[in-house]
């Protein structure tokens, strides 16, 4: 595998510079498995990035739940369920 450097909020570099080595192992893979779809995608950005939002409301994510995780997340830093 390479390294790439990806820009992102303070507080996201933060939390990931403090997640345990397991959380961020799985935070990368998680990444990786997302990058390669949209990058290996024959189809325009917008496209890749529809059918992915349609799959997760398939398998049950809803905006509300999406909320949810994000606010449980935020609220809860030391949590490190992934």
């Amino acid at each position: 595998m390479n390294t790439i450097v990806i820009r992102v909020a303070e507080p996201v570099a933060q939390r990931y510079a403090q997640a345990p080595e397991e959380t961020r192992r799985k935070i990368q893979l998680l990444l990786n498995l997302w990058l390669r779809e949209v990058m290996m995608a024959r189809e325009p950005l917008p496209m890749v990035m529809d059918r992915i939002a349609q799959r997760a409301r398939e398998r049950g994510l809803t905006a509300e739940r999406l909320q949810r995780l994000l606010n449980d997340d935020a609220d809860e830093p030391s949590r490190g369920r992934f």
